[in-house]
């Protein structure tokens, strides 16, 4: 036992997938609170308002009352520091930037000290970081000492920011999420699989696999785009590529001033000097160019005269635009221009130096676009405006106010074109308008930009009074038809009990019909039968290798209870969900796992993911699984080596499905309707004890939607091989 009012964390476990807790992943830990078992939370004098003074937000937490300041009842009303602790780094991982709100906590014995809590994380090292916290914060609470909340919150808030998904990708998979469609984080990056399998699809921010690579190196070569564009008829200025500072100027004095000026390869604006007027300007823009593109070749073209506007095209159509506008700041006599643009710009709350900020930290001396245009107006950074003056900073540079429903149709069928005509799937198209609700046509504005892999924030993050656009639900939609999900069959089987076995079955009967199928078992892992080194994988990780093979087109699962205890699922959902029996054979007293109750607990995690048009196939002679049918948001389909076994018979009273034995072979039963038998014949050679094993591998092809007569085939020429080829 830990000391008085001290807490000890004696095992700390990251399940990945759906577990005994949560379809979702959570970080478990087992607690010891020591001599705290006797002082709960309403037994610690000051405890409740010291802890509520350092985390307000405890208020929003329902508990299980079920209401706002539900947690706070409980406290009051007395709770044990380790249901305390739940909650306390879930508000952390709040404050943090990264919402969460599952939680739960319980005893493994009465009287032990022993909990065991869970909660939710969407990153494991935050998770483990925001737990150490949540002890020191709770102890410093209890013992009425000093805690540096501020520190915490901002190292928890550093490491959100640098391991979680950005923001722009984080709304793509929520609306994945929204749609059913499952997910996984490929990288520590921003590249996520959407899908499982074949049916998967890739992304890496506003890039997808339909992205091409010939389009990206268009895009970026500016005088190639603006070629293109022209030759489609697509309104773009005119200008022309040059390699040094006098041919800028000359060519600008062609073209007719004022100028622009970019980088021949550049995108997203960067290099782009505007409303060029003389020729130390021009000159001086030449070199910011080539500066910043990295390349001798420079665009000047004619500048168009508008406000410049952003608009996000996906597939063939426009879902989002913003408008820019230009940044000033008025002189007071006293500050210069970096402590104005301090005070007047930067302050905006939008405005940040991570990617959760659709707008960046302007920084006049760190920026030669910026320093050219003060210097234009016979000013630096170091320079104190007169009171009133006003200072252009930006011109055109920060795209955030939302006009989206101002888009006239023409201009958005036009910004449809420009990214086909590139042939990105995502594009951002740059144009300058004096109003957009007009065809560009009647007022000369132009098409100035074509980006690939363009921001979202601005769309997301919009300016006040702005409209919030669903960005990330358009890429979903252009990814996936409406009636796909990007799901394959998935098979699980769970229990003790022959589930290499079953697995391997259903397997072979999936693989007969065609399909092509992986499959993961204690045995190691399989590709339409063929043996597939493990190496140093863990179960886990083996089958998460088989929802991102894209050959895949169906996976059966064969899931011990250890793995359920100590990762979870390798998948969030499935489609047939397999269970054996309640492991009466298997010592879980390790996981504090010692009664049939409890057993069920590890047992439902099989059912609780069946998906609602999915099965479950019970082991109907076991009482405890026969119990696990209530649970099924699906069918069932049970199945025993006897006809006669209550929850069968009941179950095909009620018209269901159900799979036994008899004298004349394995029948296949909807209701009391015989559906169809498979003669002893079908029993795979060398498996005459595993008939319910069979059973159960039949119970699974049938929920497949596979004939009769297919199962049968495939069982006659099933062959137990476990040869590494």
């Amino acid at each position: 036992m830990t000391k008085k009012k001290d807490i000890e964390f004696l095992r700390v476990t990251h399940l990945r997938g759906p577990n005994i807790w949560t379809y979702r992943p959570v970080i478990e830990t087992w607690l010891d609170i020591g001599e705290l078992e006797n002082h709960p939370s309403n037994k610690l004098p000051g405890f409740y308002e010291r802890l509520t003074g350092l985390l307000p937000g405890l208020m929003e937490h329902r508990c299980g009352v079920g209401e706002r300041g539900g947690f706070l009842e409980r406290l009051r009303d007395g709770t044990y520091v380790g249901h305390v602790l739940e909650h306390v780094v879930l508000e952390l991982q709040n404050l943090a930037g990264m919402r969460t709100g599952f939680g739960k906590t319980r005893q493994t014995a009465e009287g032990s000290g022993i909990y065991k809590m869970a909660f939710r994380t969407r990153q494991e090292q935050v998770g483990r970081a925001a737990l150490a916290a949540g002890k020191d914060l709770m102890m410093a609470a209890i013992e009425d000492k000093p805690y540096d909340l501020a520190a915490t919150v901002a190292r928890l808030t550093d490491m959100v920011e640098s391991l979680c998904l950005g923001p722009s990708t984080s709304n793509i998979v929520d609306a994945a999420t929204d749609r059913k469609i499952p997910h996984i984080r490929l990288t520590d990056g921003n590249l996520v699989q959407l899908g499982h399998g074949a049916r998967q699809r890739r992304i890496w921010t506003a890039e997808t696999d339909f992205t091409s690579a010939i389009a990206e190196g268009i895009a970026s070569d500016k005088d190639m785009t603006k070629d293109l564009l022209k030759s489609a008829g697509v309104p773009v200025p005119e200008g022309a590529l040059v390699k040094s500072a006098d041919e800028a100027w000359e060519e600008a004095q062609d073209i007719g001033l004022p100028v622009a000026v970019k980088p021949y390869d550049g995108n997203h604006g960067r290099g782009v000097s505007l409303n060029l007027m003389t020729e130390a300007d021009v000159k001086m823009a030449y070199d910011i160019a080539v500066k910043r593109g990295g390349s001798q070749s420079v665009i000047v073209e004619r500048f168009v005269l508008g406000n410049e506007h952003r608009l996000l095209v996906v597939g063939r159509r426009v879902v989002a635009a913003s408008m820019g506008e230009s940044l000033w700041v008025t002189g007071d006599g006293k500050l210069n221009v970096q402590e104005l643009v301090d005070s007047q710009i930067n302050t905006d709350p939008r405005r940040g130096t991570t990617e959760e900020f659709p707008l960046n930290i302007v920084q006049p001396r760190e920026s030669e676009e910026v320093l050219l245009d003060l210097q234009r107006q016979g000013l630096t950074p170091d320079s104190v405006p007169d009171a009133g003056r006003k200072v252009l900073i930006q011109l055109n540079g920060n795209v955030a106010n939302d006009v989206t429903d101002n888009v006239h149709p023409a201009v958005a069928e036009m910004a449809a074109l420009a990214a086909r005509v590139v042939g990105l799937d995502i594009a951002g198209i740059d144009l300058v308008a004096q109003d957009i609700s007009r065809p560009l046509e009647e007022q000369g504005g132009a098409i100035i930009e074509v980006n690939a892999s363009p921001g979202l924030l601005a769309h997301l993050k919009p300016a006040p009074g702005g409209k919030v656009r669903n960005v990330g639900a358009a890429i979903v939609d252009q990814l996936f038809a409406a009636e796909e999900d990007g799901r394959i069959p998935i098979i699980g089987v769970s229990g003790s009990r022959h589930t290499a076995l079953i697995a391997r079955l259903t397997s072979w009967l999936l693989q007969m019909s065609g399909r092509y199928v992986g499959t993961a078992c204690e045995e190691g892992v399989y590709l339409n039968g063929r043996h597939v080194a493990r190496g140093p994988l863990s179960e886990w990780e083996s089958g998460q290798r088989l929802l991102l093979n894209k050959n895949v087109e169906s996976a059966v699962f064969a899931n011990g209870n250890r793995m359920i205890l100590t990762d979870g699922f390798s998948y969030d959902k499935c489609s047939i969900g397999v269970v054996t029996d309640a492991g009466g054979h298997e010592d879980l007293g390790e996981f504090y796992i010692n009664d049939p109750e409890q057993m069920r607990t590890v047992l439902r995690t099989q059912v609780d993911v069946v998906l609602p048009e999915g099965y479950a196939v019970l082991n109907a002679s076991d009482a405890v699984v026969a119990d696990l049918a209530e649970l099924c948001d699906g069918d069932v389909i049970f199945y025993g080596l006897d006809a006669e076994v209550p929850a069968l018979a009941a179950h095909r009273e009620d018209g269901e499905r159900a799979v036994f034995m008899s004298a004349k072979g394995f029948v296949m039963a909807q209701g009391m309707d015989e559906f169809a038998v498979l003669p002893l014949s079908c029993l795979p050679k060398g498996h005459a004890n595993s008939q319910e094993a069979v059973l159960a591998a039949i119970g699974a092809g049938w929920a497949m939607g596979l004939s009769p007569d297919l199962i049968g085939a495939a069982l006659r020429t099933f062959e137990w091989n476990t040869k590494k080829n």
